[in-house]
């Protein structure tokens, strides 16, 4: 049967209570689209599922209805295109009612999304065209001379659509939109049934394409429900600046909030601003968001306003480190709740300042219906205290499927019945993880292992630093020795900040980990999902 329940985590008084009383619901049939839009459409046809706003602040409120109706066209644009189950279609756009009817238009049909980030250039775009055999794309005026740059090499691309109107091979979106029917009966879906396909940022070797069956949604829930303080409550309303091309738009966000009913603000700058961040939480009362680490390193050095409208927040992908948690409460008035997960299995670990207080340098604790252990080499789980692999156990309801065309790829991310993240970090014996580094970041130096995170944690903390990076360069005496790469605040001086910066690892954490030295720059290199390129920095350093 399908089942939509309200929340899905018991509300208990503990964390252990909670955990204890959770159960994943059984489901024979889930679709997306279904869950997401055409019960809603059903029950509250004139509620806002989506506020679309313009950079000159203008504002267009897209009800659940509108929307369901019109990813019925979409499906039926699909359809009459001869779409077949599985079939994937790439969404090259931006935050946009666009992108959302795409995506539950494609789940109508059984299809896959293939979302592509828009500041991808042509050869990224290639190969994740090429490697998923996506026979359609959906993009705009401003993205697609890059896929006529590439069209000739992809076989399987059939059509393109462009939201601003056709072209030579190039068909106009909204005109075949709107000759469609906005009635369409959605394809019945198992749970595993093949519905996402989000590629990896490439971090190591080229990218890997993630396969999600329906149920990551579910997967993405009790963590979704603690990390933003029991969500939903009347009233909430959602934001990231987040893409929506990538988990932590699409499916920390978007998703989730349509779910439950919850109205999302449709609203990607194209220029990070901090202060235009601020207007868009008070102009649109906002009152959860996901803020990635970047971000909220960029509004530390703005004026806050103090208090908002915000109740929830989250953050993940990097360590925010006590720094970024200490000013969340004086500059946003609240206590941001920090967050874990991968592509592969997102969400699994979690703050909720309703439950615990979270600690500092720590990613908090294994969520609801989450088992999260720390592996040894020899994929034997770690007693509490010792440092491994931070691995998901597979029946996670938002593990990954398999990597797409790649079955040895998939085969070597398990070890057993558990998933091994690549993340080095540790769990204390109150059930706290932290992150130390990627296996590959991993820093030795005169036989001691050294975890960039808590070097560039105490860096970051320093009122005048923007991001750090950090790496172990070779050294004769040690093996490894450590270096920092800085970005100062806009303005500040170089000057005298290498020996102050050194010192103050010295004293806040240990002299052993220390920088030798410390170069500055102007941009940090970092993955479309803002995580610091360290391999960038080791070539820089050669």
């Amino acid at each position: 049967m399908t089942r939509f329940a309200d929340t899905l985590v018991p509300r208990r008084d503990s964390w252990s209570a909670m955990r204890a009383a959770f159960e994943w619901p059984q489901l024979d049939r889930f679709n997306m689209a279904s869950a997401c839009v055409e019960r809603w459409a059903r029950q509250d046809p004139e509620r806002t599922a989506l506020i679309c706003l313009k950079d000159s602040g203008a504002a267009t409120r897209v009800t659940f209805q509108q929307l369901d109706r019109l990813a019925n066209r979409f499906a039926n644009v699909l359809t009459a295109g001869g779409a077949e189950r599985g079939d994937r279609c790439a969404i090259l756009l931006q935050q946009s009612l666009e992108t959302a009817l795409c995506h539950f238009g494609i789940y109508k049909t059984a299809g896959v999304a293939l979302p592509l980030f828009t500041l991808f250039g042509a050869d990224a775009l290639e190969f994740r065209l090429r490697d998923s055999g996506a026979r359609v794309v959906v993009t705009d005026s401003a993205n697609l001379p890059k896929l006529l740059e590439v069209r000739d090499r992809l076989p399987d691309l059939e059509t393109i659509y462009c939201i601003d109107g056709a072209g030579p091979d190039v068909r106009d979106f909204h005109a075949d939109l709107n000759a469609a029917s906005d009635s369409f009966r959605t394809l019945a879906t198992s749970p595993d049934d093949p519905a996402l396909l989000v590629y990896t940022s490439g971090t190591t070797g080229p990218p890997k394409g993630a396969l999600h069956g329906h149920r990551v949604l579910i997967g993405h829930l009790p963590c979704i429900e603690t990390a933003h303080n029991f969500f939903p409550i009347k009233g909430d309303l959602h934001w990231t600046p987040a893409d929506w091309a990538w988990m932590g738009g699409l499916m920390n966000t978007l998703m989730p909030s349509l779910y439950y009913g919850v109205p999302v603000v449709a609203y990607r700058m194209g220029k990070f601003d901090p202060e235009k961040v601020y207007d868009v939480i008070a102009a649109h009362s906002i009152r959860n968001a996901f803020l990635p680490p970047t971000a909220l390193k960029l509004m530390r050095q703005v004026p806050a306003p103090g208090a908002t409208t915000l109740r929830s927040v989250l953050s993940g992908g990097e360590a925010l480190g006590a720094d970024i948690l200490d000013w969340g409460r004086k500059g946003l008035g609240l206590t941001i709740n920090e967050i874990y997960g991968q592509t592969e299995c997102n969400l699994v670990l979690g703050n909720c300042v309703r439950s615990f207080d979270p600690r500092p340098d720590s990613m908090g604790q294994a969520v609801p219906g989450a088992e999260v252990v720390i592996l040894g080499p020899d994929g034997i789980p770690l007693e509490d205290g010792e440092t491994g692999e931070i691995a998901i156990h597979h029946s996670h309801k938002a593990m990954f499927l398999k990597y797409w065309n790649a079955p040895e790829k998939t085969a070597a991310k398990f070890s057993g019945e558990w998933m091994r993240t690549g993340d080095i970090g540790t769990r204390d014996e109150n059930g706290f993880f932290a992150f130390s580094s990627r296996d590959d970041d991993v820093i030795t130096s005169a036989g001691y292992r050294v975890g960039p995170s808590e070097i560039e944690s105490c860096l970051g903390g320093h009122k005048d630093v923007v991001f750090a990076g950090v790496i172990g360069v070779p050294d004769d005496i040690r093996g490894e020795v450590v270096k920092a790469f800085i970005v100062l605040r806009e303005g500040v001086s170089p000057e005298g900040m290498e020996q102050a910066l050194i010192e103050r690892v010295k004293q806040k954490v240990s002299p052993h980990v220390a920088p030798r030295s410390v170069r500055f720059l102007t941009e940090m290199p970092m993955t479309a999902t803002s995580k610091i390129m360290r391999r960038e920095l080791r070539a820089l350093d050669g």
